[in-house]
């Protein structure tokens, strides 16, 4: 597998060296959909050149990443090019050891699950073969690397791409059960942008089943292992947002980074839910407003992590989808990461309902993005609302793919227990109704 991925590396890494030499990496750089205010390479140039300056890069309006991205970017900006190539290897390698290990232990359990007659004998066409799996790893790197969402995203050099990185190391040291590691990447995705801090359940509840920890609120090991993996993210967050600290020298970061995320005040059109809403609202029901979008990432979590204790990683997933659809300022390259998992569920297909549609719909929404937002901005033949419809559609249309792998994956395991074609009490076949 190992000549596979190398040439897969080759060839993203040779696409996105010949985009960066072209013409249209500075057009794919300046479209909002491949970077936000929180993420564009522009704005880290000129916070770059406010430090050199001796000026603190949060003074004003331009710049809103963190000081360790600036910092890191003092010494790599002529390097930059080859920094964000080098992520989106990152992000692909991580993954594929990841997947691979992950598809090690779902053999094992269903291997011990047919051993012991746990599934009904009508189920046996669902299990998945060894065959179908070993192909998964590869086909997770090259879904990412070779998606059109991630080259746009690395060509664009938006710091999506670094964030990207730093969740697949977290996904990579959770999946390998390094408690510590797992614990500073989820604080570096935190430091970045305090959404991931929903992915600390999934990482939990995987790790506790990695060492055969029950999830149970009345066991003092459960309570004393939260309170390690507590002690251990917060630690690094601490120490992270104190580097910062000293780095600067001020608090500065604290506002024009997470109050900015948090209050959205640059209503820039991009692929997200919340600038036109802003843009049309009364001022006085801005604050309700603002609490109600925002926590639309994180209500979510405990229902889902309750119902799918059993499966950290396809929650993981969806979590990942939810941030990617309902933060503040989203990009395609957020997209991307979240669809690099796709092959991983190959096996569901027989369940899903809309993914035909949804790839349409996804396909022709990002082919109107750019149209849509020429005949507005440059010809004024369009308005705002042209491109709001078709963002609107872009999300509903993520909205229906997420929900039908849900459903997909929660009727798999339905008839894994009760059997693929369940009966009545007459004998006559049964229909499943999803209520």
């Amino acid at each position: 597998m190992a000549a596979p991925l190398t040439l897969l590396l080759i060839v993203a890494v040779t696409i996105r060296a010949a985009l960066f030499r072209s013409t249209l990496a500075h057009w794919i750089a300046e479209r909002v959909e491949v970077a936000s205010p929180l993420t564009a390479w522009k704005r880290v140039v000129e916070g770059l050149a406010l430090l050199d300056l001796g000026v603190s890069p949060y003074e004003g309006d331009v710049f809103h990443e963190t000081p360790l991205i600036i910092y890191f970017f003092h010494f790599l900006v002529d390097y930059a090019e080859v920094t964000f190539i080098l992520a989106d290897i990152i992000v692909a390698v991580s993954l594929y050891h990841a997947v691979k290990d992950y598809n090690k232990q779902v053999f094992r359990k269903q291997k011990f699950a047919l051993q012991a007659e746990r599934y009904p004998a009508d189920c046996h066409e669902l299990v998945r073969s060894p065959k179908e799996m070993h192909y998964i790893p590869l086909k997770v790197a090259m879904f990412y690397l070779l998606n059109p969402l991630s080259i746009l995203s690395c060509v664009a050099k938006s710091t999506c791409g670094l964030n990207n990185a730093v969740m697949s190391l977290f996904i990579l040291a959770t999946v390998k059960g390094n408690t510590l590691l797992s614990a500073v990447f989820l604080a570096l995705a935190t430091y970045q942008s305090f959404y991931p801090l929903t992915l600390c359940t999934a990482a939990l509840l995987y790790l506790m089943q990695h060492q055969f920890i029950p999830v149970n609120a009345c066991r003092l090991s459960f309570w004393w292992f939260v309170a390690q993996y507590a002690f251990m993210y917060l630690g690094s967050l601490l120490v992270t947002v104190g580097l910062s600290f000293f780095l600067l020298g001020s608090w500065d970061f604290v506002p024009s980074v997470y109050g900015f995320i948090l209050t959205v005040p640059d209503l820039t059109p991009n692929i997200g839910l919340f600038w036109y809403f802003f843009a049309e609202m009364f001022e006085h029901f801005r604050l309700f407003f603002l609490c109600v979008f925002q926590i639309n990432v994180f209500i979510y979590t405990a229902p889902l992590a309750i119902k799918l204790k059993e499966h950290p990683v396809f929650l993981i997933f969806m979590q990942l989808a939810i941030i990617s659809i309902f933060k503040s300022y989203p990009t395609v390259g957020d997209v991307a990461l979240y669809m690099a998992f796709l092959p991983i569920w190959s096996h569901l297909a027989r369940f899903l309902h809309n993914v035909s549609l949804v790839s349409c719909v996804l396909l022709t929404c990002s082919a109107l993005f750019p149209v849509l937002w020429h005949l507005w901005i440059y010809t004024g033949s369009a308005n705002a609302n042209f491109y709001f419809s078709t963002m609107l559609v872009f999300n509903v249309a993520q909205m229906l793919l997420v929900s039908d792998y849900f459903y997909a994956f929660l009727r798999r395991e339905h008839h894994l227990v009760h059997g693929l074609y369940p009966k009545k009490q007459d004998g006559s076949e049964a229909v499943l109704v999803l209520k």
